[in-house]
């Protein structure tokens, strides 16, 4: 139950957690760490088997329920007495390894130091601890840590079963300091690998890492060994010489090798100068780095998931298929790809999302130039991003004449027949309408596939739309509305300073035409039907999301709800949140998030407020400001100003339509998976339908084969459940981890947040934050603040006041939607979603892109 950290290695992690698993693998590589002993779990279960611990209670309960019951699964293994023999071990290993002297009481539990987790400060420490009984109270005040209030919140917030865990304890010599601290192997605020950061005050360290003093900062270039930056508490003498960072550094380098991965170091230095090693664990805030990092140089990778709206993590076969889709683009710009299943070489996934390597055109005179002007509209802090590292000696330009991107365009706009579909727009919109719809039914057409398919044949489809379908959709059918969004930019350039941003932006409520705003307000409609039935009111309104979606599938909801949500799902049931992933499942699969928002939308009793009265409105002012401006233009010019704006009306809106048709085809992919899915539970290879999402295209073949993929299948669910946690994506980052964005200041303006105008208008009201638009409620009113937002989330938008996104542009989904609806709007707000608290009251300001704290 007491053995030396001498002989502790990672495998005896289970035994002896993982504080002590960590030093005890340093001693062995030859690292400096105090000698000591390690108190293992099965002292602490001798101990805690005769205490009853309440595991469910403590993972479900209310927070003073569970200060409650942590408090009380304490005091009972504080008074639950030691066994003597136990006692005697550790008295004797204390009084071998100090003499009598000070040593340091450590926790270490098994789910401490974790490559996701690190629960630092979850358990306690106990410094300078002298003589045998003080000992004995710090190794039980250790035990009982397990058991704080902060340790059983943190593992259930990390998904944690509180059943798993055991402590030790680790009982090492003291280390008389004069100078201490932690050290980092990378940088853990922009990400940065191969920099050193330093934390150091004079002496003992836990002054430094429990935040009790203001240390001295150090930053040391691990290449170079320069020291980039030093900076003294008080303006005085550092507490480090220049000698000691190297050596310090020199270390840390030494430490990461031995696990292969940036680590969160602590040390100490004793009055002799010599350094000591306390502590090693992984850096589990630094976002994974793509497997392709640094093999050419510094890279830049911009994160698609984002700028589609989807901050969670792709499965992986929603990871799979969007390499087969990244394959088509690229074929479809004469750049060929050797094998479309692996994807192009700037297809990269970094944290289960899709990123893109956009290191040449950032360092091409064309790109550097068009792609921020593009992400401006759709996602602006990227943008902003783009536009500061192309003034970065590092990408300086490499590509300077525009001709090969010109070739390319040119040929794809004859392929497609562009310039013939924006004639068509400017003078029969109607009919170039028409076309797009006809070609969207064309499409549909060729997504059949027999009922007596194969399952191979069954996959062969499903990838043949991946590659040759959904790529067609853009020449295909984005033309009119770039056509609508251009005439836009027409209008401005006629009106010039007549007229301000806020009255052009009214131009385009109630814009026609959007498929995302048809299919909300054909859900309000089906909330119109259900409440004016007053039994399937009160079911719907009654009743949690998920037990309605029981009844709807067992079809015993009241027959007014079962036929409104059959006819709502029959024309849009192919979409979804997060509807980019094919792993995730469709409202036809699972409409529990639907019927949430049918039931908040039968809150909304206010007629002058309702979303088909509010979006009647907004058309009504469009026209009107139409009117106004071309009054104001007057003459020839009027007459050209009338034409762009009713052309931006006519048009803009089906801005949504390529997307739209981009869902309907994954559902098709989706459909097709899933059978495949059910031929192999069928024949034992996989546990459930489903996991076939946690496969890629290739293992599924693979698996048709017999290849046994349930380890992987596993696996790859833990994983995937992990990165559901992860708080912050980086939008751009670089290949040696850095976040650009990360670097600049991030206080933002005293006068509020900052971020860009969406929709305007000003509107104040509680703030409803809002990770996961499944299950969500917003009561009408309230502002709802998100980290980004798909048409999946736009059904939230009917009672919502106004919005506020972390990520997003002017033209982002969230954004057009929002102004469609006429609700202020300000989006790519830095950290929105952790400044803005759900309950507050805020004041957002469409037009400045402000939002203020009140």
């Amino acid at each position: 139950m007491v053995i030396s950290l001498a002989s502790i290695h990672s495998g005896l992690c289970a035994q002896v957690g993982g504080k002590a698993a960590n030093l005890g693998e340093m001693i062995r590589a030859g690292f400096p760490v105090p000698p000591g002993v390690c108190v293992t779990t099965e002292a602490y279960a001798t101990v805690a088997q005769n205490v009853c611990i309440d595991f469910s209670a403590l993972g479900t309960a209310q927070s003073h329920q569970l200060r409650k019951r942590a408090a009380e699964t304490r005091e009972a293994l504080l008074a639950v007495p030691t066994p003597p023999a136990l006692e005697r071990a550790i008295v004797e290993s204390y009084q071998r390894l100090a003499g009598g002297g000070p040593v340091a009481v450590r926790s270490s539990a098994t789910a401490e130091d974790l490559p996701n987790a690190s629960f630092a400060g979850q358990q306690d420490t106990y410094l300078n601890v002298t003589g045998p009984e003080d000992v004995l109270r710090a190794v039980r005040q250790c035990w009982a840590s397990l058991w704080t209030e902060r340790a059983v919140v943190y593992r259930n917030t990390n998904g944690i079963d509180h059943r798993t865990v055991r402590i030790a304890v680790v009982i090492q010599r003291m280390v008389d300091s004069t100078v201490a601290g932690v050290m980092f192997t990378a940088n853990p605020v922009t990400g940065r690998r191969g920099e050193t950061v330093i934390d150091a005050s004079p002496g003992l360290g836990e002054a430094v890492v429990s935040g009790a003093v203001n240390p001295d900062r150090f930053e040391i270039e691990c290449d170079s060994a320069r020291i980039r930056k030093r900076l003294a508490t008080a303006g005085g003498q550092p507490c480090l010489s220049d000698g000691q960072l190297r050596e310090l550094a020199a270390l840390g380098r030494r430490v990461e090798s031995l696990y292969g991965a940036p680590q969160d170091t602590e040390f100490a230095l004793d009055a002799t100068g010599k350094i000591w090693l306390t502590q090693a664990r992984p850096i589990t805030t630094l976002y994974p780095l793509p497997e392709s990092s640094l093999v050419d140089g510094l890279r830049v990778y911009f994160c698609f998931s984002l700028a589609q709206g989807l901050v969670r993590p792709l499965t992986p076969m929603g990871l799979s298929c969007a390499r087969v889709m990244a394959s088509a683009v690229a074929r479809l710009f004469s750049m060929p790809v050797d094998d479309p299943l692996a994807g192009p070489h700037t297809f990269v996934e970094a944290g289960q999302r899709a990123y893109i390597d956009v290191t040449n055109l950032v360092r091409g005179r064309v790109g550097r130039s068009l792609m921020p002007r593009v992400l401006d509209v759709m996602e602006s802090r990227s943008a902003a991003v783009l536009r500061k590292l192309a003034k970065d000696e590092r990408f300086s330009l490499t590509t300077h004449t525009p001709w090969l991107f010109l070739k390319r365009a040119v040929r794809i706009a004859l392929l497609h027949r562009v310039p013939q579909q924006l004639i068509e727009a400017l003078i029969r919109p109607r009919a170039a309408r028409e076309r797009l719809r006809l070609v969207g039914k064309r499409i549909a057409n060729r997504r059949a596939v027999p009922p007596s398919s194969s399952t191979q044949e069954r996959l062969d489809f499903a990838e043949r739309i991946l590659l040759n379908e959904i790529v067609r959709l853009g020449p295909t059918m984005l033309p009119p509305a770039a056509l609508g969004l251009g005439m836009m930019a027409v209008a401005r350039k006629l009106l010039g300073s007549k007229a301000s941003a806020v009255e052009l932006e009214t131009v385009l409520r109630g814009l026609p035409h959007n498929v995302t705003t048809d299919m909300d307000l054909a859900l309000w409609d089906a909330a119109v039907r259900i409440g004016a039935d007053e039994t399937a009111r009160t079911v719907i309104a009654g009743e949690p999301p998920s037990e309605l979606a029981r009844r709807y599938r067992a079809r015993s909801l009241p027959a007014v709800a079962q036929s409104a949500v059959d006819e709502f799902l029959s024309q849009y049931g192919h979409r979804a949140v997060a509807e980019i992933d094919v792993g995730l499942p469709r409202w036809s699969d699972d409409p529990t998030h639907i019927l949430g928002v049918l039931a908040n939308y039968l809150r909304l009793d206010d007629a002058e407020s309702a979303p088909r009265a509010q979006f009647t409105k907004g058309a009504e002012a469009a026209e009107a400001m139409i009117h106004t401006l071309v009054q104001r233009a007057g003459g020839f010019r009027g007459r050209l100003l009338r034409l762009a704006l009713c052309r931006a009306r006519d048009l803009a809106g089906l801005r949504e339509l390529p997307k739209y048709q981009m869902v309907v085809a994954l559902a098709a992919v989706r459909r097709e998976l899933t059978k495949v899915g059910e031929e192999l539970v069928r024949r034992g290879e996989i546990a459930e339908k489903d996991d076939i999402f946690f496969l890629t295209l290739g293992e599924a073949r693979e698996a048709l084969a017999g290849r046994n993929c349930k380890p992987v299948i596993c696996e790859r669910r833990q994983r995937y459940e992990t990165e559901l946690r992860r708080r912050h994506v980086p939008r751009v980052f670089l290949s040696d981890g850095t976040e650009p964005e990360a670097v600049a200041d991030g206080d933002g303006h005293r006068q509020g947040l900052a971020g860009t105008p969406a929709s305007a208008g000003i509107v104040t009201g509680i703030a409803r934050v809002i990770s996961d638009p499944v299950g969500a409620r917003i009561e009408p009113g309230e502002i709802l603040v998100a980290p980004s937002t798909d048409p999946g989330w736009t059904p939230l938008f009917l009672t919502a006041a106004g919005l506020v996104m972390e990520m997003g542009g002017a033209n982002s989904h969230g954004a057009v939607v929002a102004r469609e609806y006429g609700i202020p709007a300000v989006v790519g707000v830095p950290s929105a979603t952790a400044l803005i608290q759900s309950g507050i009251r805020i004041t957002v300001d469409g037009s400045s892109g402000l939002v203020r704290t009140l």
